[in-house]
């Protein structure tokens, strides 16, 4: 393609606007008026730039338009969506006395409930703890000064919380109270409340799940504490013999020395004598795992279960073996019959408990265990 020059351009333009002669009459007099092309080219550009100019206001005009056009529809949906936002809170508001008179609800039912399976709570004791009294005092706050923009049921709704923080301290105290009475159980019978939650706490594990990054209401935490505590402890009475082996008339020997009945020589006696029936039922006294099952010298058809904590008990002269090594049973199970098998006299149970396989008195075990779950269920 040719290359245009300054020089072409400008022969063009002349050949567009060529120079141009107009007459004009006035008074019977002609006139010659010569325009150049000169002249003409200045008019016409004069002319296109107007011309661009208003087409260029015209379209600035037109791109405003829709502008404030798109700006007016998105104004429209905010004000829809506040008012809706607006409806959807007067809803709430409206309905927020229902609520909090449900939450009442729930409450006393609760509180019914709790009361009707466990008893009279403990009253809410004086805490001596800083912490404690400086946490009560904050929820006071927070009932007298509930902020009255929020509504009329803001108080009611800061009065549930405090009925339900209320809750878990009497919970708190009831569980610190079952504690108690169950270590004393324990050391009734010559075992070590601490141990026995050591052992119960080694058998834990599982994958780290945090309950939460903010920090726990240190009530709650408490109240988690004495219900750990408390499962231990119950736990551990559990596995302390509390249930009589046999359903029989009366103990027929006692733990202790005595006169042996073969040769009348005196001889220790390591457990209770349960007579009874041959055929009739024995019991485990408590949960176990059975440890051994045979028989042993001067016991006969012998039962052993393993309760932890170096705790086992034993039954022996069975006259059937009603269990299996390494069967899970719980108090009360039946494993096996009396009978007369081993050194023996006539059909009955002899009963041993042992610590650490040194025989203990079994007597204190059946009845110090007893009272503590009486209370339990009163």
């Amino acid at each position: 393609m040719p290359a245009i020059t300054t020089h072409k351009v400008l022969a063009r333009l002349r050949r567009w606007f060529p120079d141009r002669e107009f007459f004009m009459r006035a008074d019977g007099t002609v006139r010659f008026v010569r325009v150049s092309g000169k002249l003409q080219m200045t008019a016409a550009a004069v002319v296109g730039a107007v011309l661009l100019t208003w087409i260029g206001v015209l379209g600035w005009v037109l791109v405003a338009q829709m502008v404030a056009g798109a700006e007016r529809n998105r104004l429209e949906q905010r004000e829809a969506a506040v008012a809706a936002a607006e409806a959807q809170v007067a809803k709430y508001r409206n309905g927020i006395g229902g609520v909090a008179q449900e939450l009442e609800r729930r409450q006393d039912y609760l509180e019914k409930m709790i009361e009707g399976h466990a008893g009279d709570l403990p009253a809410n004791a004086a805490s001596t703890n800083p912490a404690d009294a400086t946490t009560q005092k904050a929820d006071r706050a927070k009932i007298s000064l509930a902020n009255p923009a929020a509504g009329p049921d803001a108080g009611r709704f800061a009065r549930i919380e405090a009925r339900q923080l209320a809750l878990i301290d009497k919970l708190t105290r009831l569980a610190e109270a079952r504690s108690a009475r169950a270590e004393t159980a324990i050391r009734r019978v010559g075992l070590n409340p601490a141990m026995i939650a050591a052992a119960d706490r080694k058998a834990m594990g599982g994958p780290l799940i945090r309950a939460g990054a903010a920090p726990a209401d240190p009530r709650f935490v408490a109240f988690g504490r004495a219900l750990e505590r408390m499962s231990a402890m119950q736990s551990g009475l559990a596995r302390i013999p509390n249930t009589l082996p046999a359903s029989l008339e009366y103990i027929s020997s006692g733990f202790g020395y005595r006169a042996d009945p073969f040769d009348g020589e005196a001889a220790f006696h390591a457990g209770l004598d349960f007579r009874g029936p041959i055929g009739a039922p024995i019991y485990a006294a408590a949960a176990g795992t059975i440890s051994f099952t045979g028989v042993r010298q001067g016991y006969g058809n012998c039962v052993e279960i393993s309760h932890g904590n170096g705790l086992m008990t034993r039954y022996a002269h069975m006259s059937r073996i009603g269990a299996h090594l390494g069967d899970k049973v719980s108090a009360g199970a039946v494993i096996g019959q009396i009978g007369s098998t081993g050194r023996s006299t006539g059909p009955h149970l002899h009963f041993e408990v042992r610590i650490n396989d040194r025989p203990v008195n079994p007597r204190p075990f059946l009845e110090a265990n007893r009272d503590v779950f009486q209370k339990d269920r009163g």
